[in-house]
C-alpha cells in the first residue's frame, strides 16, 4: 500500500488547487441547491465524486473543501452542467475531489448551497469492510428463531392463483406429505416468508465472499453455515425432493385463511395463533420445487448446487467439504436441461420472476468443478465441460439483457469458470468479452446519469444492481489485470451510499442520512434499527401514483408526520419514499444484502 504521507500540495489542471489558498467569495455563488457526495467516505487514492444540484446556471462557481480546523486545503470552479435532473434542480454538476490524499473530515462547500461532510481514509478497505460488516449483521437480524412449528411442517400442492400477477390463491390447499423439518434460515424480506431460490443465491455470495477475502471473516462463515443448514434441510436426499418455499403470502379468494402478508406483528406471534383462519400462520405449508426424483427447474438446481459447491470449497474440515460436494453434484445432476418453460422460483411466480438459467447451470458446474480440484474429485473434468458448454449457451442465448443480480449471476459464474479453465484461452477470451459487454451495459448508462448511475433507478432493484455492477468491475479486473473499470466500480458504490438525486445511503446505518422507515415488520414494531438492512431504494414513480396506502394494523407510523421529504427530488421518471408503507422502494431484502457483501468484499 502507498502512505498517504507522502502526498503534499499539487497545482492540478481545470483549476484545482490543493494547499492553503485564498477565500472564495460569497457573492460568486447559486441561489439554491444541494451537494450529494458518498456517506461511506473515500479511499485516499481512489477517484471521489460530488454532486451539486442547482435550479440555476453554476457553471464556474468557486467552490471549496475545508478540513476540520477549517483550512481550506482544495478549491477550484464547477464545470460542465451533467444535464437536468427534474424541473427544480434543472443543473447537476460533478465535482472531481480526487486530488485529496489526506486522510481526514472535511466540508464541501459551494457558495448559496447548504454544505455536505465526507470523510477520506488511508485505504477504502476498512470504510468497504464496515459496511460489509453492517451487511452480514442484517442476515443475523434476519433468522427465523421463531417459527418452531416449522419442525413439522406439511407438504402442499403447488395452488391455482386468482391471475399470474397476484399472491391470493383459489380454493383450499392440498395436502401432498409431510411432516418434514424446515426450521431455521432467514427471513426474506421484511416479511416472514423462506425462498429456496433467494437463500441459494445468498449462500452463493457469502461462500464467494468468505472465498475471496482476503483475511479470515469469521461473522461471514458463521452466517453462510447458518443459511446452508436450512437449505440443506430444503433438500430430500432420500427422495430427492427440493423444496422451494417456507409459508404462503396471502390468503385465498374464498377468505377461509390468510397468508403472511396480511397482517403485520412479530414473528413469535405465529406459532400461538387460535383462529381457523390463521391456520397457515401457525402451521405453515411447505411447497416442492418438482415431484421426488423428477427433474428440477435449472436455475434452482444450478444456484443451489453452487451454494454447496462453493462451501466445500471454503469448509476447512475436508469431511464436512466432501458432504457438501455430493449434495451440490446429487442436485445439478437432477436439472432440467431440456424443453424448458416457465422457471421456478417462487409461488407466486410473480414474486420472483427469473427468466435466465443458463447462467445458473455455468454457476453450478464452475462451482463443482473448483470443489473437486480442492478435494481430488474425479469428476472436475466432467464438470469443468459442462461450464464451459453453459457458458457459450448463456452468451449465445440470454447474454445482454441484464448484469449481475439475483436473476442473473453470469458475471460470478464467469470469474470463476476462468480460473478453473485457465489453460483454455479461448473460452477465457469469450467470457472476459461477455464481462466487458455487461459492464458497458452499466458503463453506457453512467455516461448519459447526472450522477453516474450504470443501474435502471426507474425500475425494481436499482441498489442491488449496482452492487452487482461494483462487484463485476472488481472481478473483471481480477481476471484481467485491466483497471479501466475502477472508476466506474467506484461510482457505482458513490451513489448507493449517498452521491444520488436524494442524498440516501440506502444501507441502514451507514452514512448520516441513510434509510430510516424500512418496509420490515420486526424493525417497525420494536423500534430497533436495522443496521446493515440494504434496500430497493428509487423505483418507478408511477408505482406510488396510487399513494401508499393506509397502515397496517400494528404497523408504527415511519415517518411519525407522514411527510415525504425526498418529494423535490423526484425525477428521471423514478421517485424514493422512506415510508414503512412504500414496500416499492423502503423494503430490505437477502439478496440485496447478499450482494451488498459481495461487492465490499476485499
Amino acid at each position: 500500500m502507498r502512505s498517504w504521507r507522502r502526498v503534499g500540495a499539487v497545482v492540478l489542471a481545470a483549476g484545482l488547487v490543493v494547499g492553503l489558498v485564498g477565500p472564495v467569495s460569497a457573492a460568486d455563488g447559486v441561489a439554491s441547491g444541494a451537494i450529494r457526495v458518498s456517506q461511506l467516505g473515500y479511499g485516499a487514492f481512489d477517484s471521489k465524486a460530488a454532486y451539486v444540484m442547482t435550479h440555476d446556471v453554476a457553471a464556474g462557481v468557486r467552490y471549496q473543501v475545508v478540513d476540520r480546523h477549517g483550512r481550506r486545503v482544495l478549491s477550484g470552479r464547477v464545470g460542465d452542467d451533467a444535464g437536468e435532473w427534474n424541473a427544480t434542480y434543472r443543473h447537476v454538476y460533478q465535482l472531481d475531489l480526487s486530488a485529496l490524499k489526506i486522510p481526514g473530515s472535511y466540508r464541501l462547500e459551494v457558495p448559496g448551497v447548504a454544505p455536505a461532510t465526507f470523510d477520506v481514509r488511508a485505504s477504502s478497505d476498512r470504510l468497504l469492510t464496515g459496511a460489509k460488516d453492517k451487511a452480514i449483521n442484517f442476515f443475523t437480524a434476519q433468522r427465523d428463531t421463531a417459527h418452531r412449528n416449522d419442525a413439522k411442517a406439511l407438504v402442499y400442492e403447488i395452488p391455482e392463483f386468482v391471475d399470474p400477477d397476484t399472491d391470493q390463491t383459489v380454493g383450499e390447499l392440498q395436502q401432498l406429505g409431510g411432516p418434514v423439518d424446515v426450521t431455521g434460515g432467514w427471513y426474506d424480506a421484511g416479511d416472514y416468508l423462506k425462498f429456496t431460490h433467494i437463500a441459494a443465491y445468498s449462500e452463493s455470495l457469502l461462500w464467494a465472499s468468505a472465498r475471496d477475502a482476503r483475511r479470515p471473516d469469521r461473522k461471514v462463515l458463521a452466517e453462510a453455515r447458518h443459511g446452508l443448514d436450512w437449505l440443506d434441510k430444503m433438500w430430500d436426499e432420500r427422495t430427492r425432493t427440493l423444496y422451494i418455499q417456507v409459508g404462503v403470502g396471502a390468503g385465498n379468494a374464498e377468505e377461509t385463511f390468510i397468508g403472511d402478508h396480511d397482517i403485520w406483528r412479530l414473528p413469535g406471534v405465529d406459532d400461538t395463533l387460535t383462529d381457523p383462519s390463521e391456520r397457515f400462520l401457525r402451521n405453515r405449508p411447505v411447497f416442492r420445487a418438482a415431484a421426488p426424483g423428477k427433474p428440477i427447474s435449472p436455475n434452482l438446481a444450478g444456484r443451489t448446487a453452487a451454494a454447496f459447491a462453493l462451501a466445500a470449497q471454503v469448509e476447512p474440515d475436508r469431511a464436512s467439504a466432501r458432504r457438501h460436494l455430493e449434495t451440490a453434484a446429487q442436485i445439478y445432476a437432477q436439472a432440467q436441461t431440456t424443453n424448458v418453460g416457465q422457471l421456478v422460483t417462487s409461488l407466486p411466480f410473480a414474486f420472483y420472476p427469473e427468466t435466465a438459467w443458463r447462467d445458473d447451470l455455468e454457476l453450478g458446474a464452475t462451482e463443482l468443478a473448483l470443489a473437486a480440484r480442492r478435494l481430488g474429485d474425479q469428476r472436475g473434468g466432467s464438470w469443468l465441460k459442462q461450464a464451459s458448454y453453459w457458458a457459450s449457451q448463456y452468451i449465445e442465448h440470454e447474454a445482454g439483457g441484464d448484469t449481475l443480480n439475483l436473476y442473473d449471476v453470469s458475471a460470478l459464474a464467469h470469474a470463476d469458470l476462468i480460473r478453473a479453465a485457465r489453460t483454455d484461452r479461448p473460452l477465457g477470451s469469450q467470457l472476459v468479452g461477455d464481462l466487458r459487454a455487461q459492464l458497458e451495459i452499466g458503463a453506457s448508462r453512467a455516461a448519459a446519469d447526472p450522477f453516474r448511475a450504470g443501474a435502471q433507478y426507474d425500475n425494481f432493484d436499482a441498489v442491488p444492481h449496482a452492487f452487482g455492477l461494483a462487484a463485476t468491475a472488481r472481478l473483471y479486473r481480477k481476471v484481467t489485470g485491466d483497471r479501466r473499470y475502477d472508476a466506474f466500480g467506484q461510482q457505482q458504490l458513490d451513489w448507493n451510499f449517498g452521491a444520488n438525486a436524494w442524498g440516501v445511503s440506502f444501507m441502514v446505518g451507514v452514512g448520516r442520512n441513510s434509510e430510516r422507515c424500512p418496509h420490515h415488520q420486526i424493525a417497525n414494531i420494536t423500534g430497533r434499527e436495522l443496521t446493515g438492512a440494504v434496500v430497493n431504494g428509487p423505483n418507478s414513480a408511477e408505482l406510488f401514483d396510487e399513494g401508499l396506502g393506509d397502515h397496517l394494523d400494528g404497523m408504527n407510523p415511519c415517518p411519525a408526520d407522514g411527510v415525504d421529504r425526498y418529494a423535490e427530488f423526484t425525477g428521471h421518471g423514478s421517485r424514493y419514499v422512506d415510508d414503512v408503507r412504500s414496500w416499492q422502494a423502503s423494503e430490505p431484502a437477502d439478496d440485496f444484502a447478499a450482494i451488498a457483501v459481495y461487492a465490499l468484499t476485499r
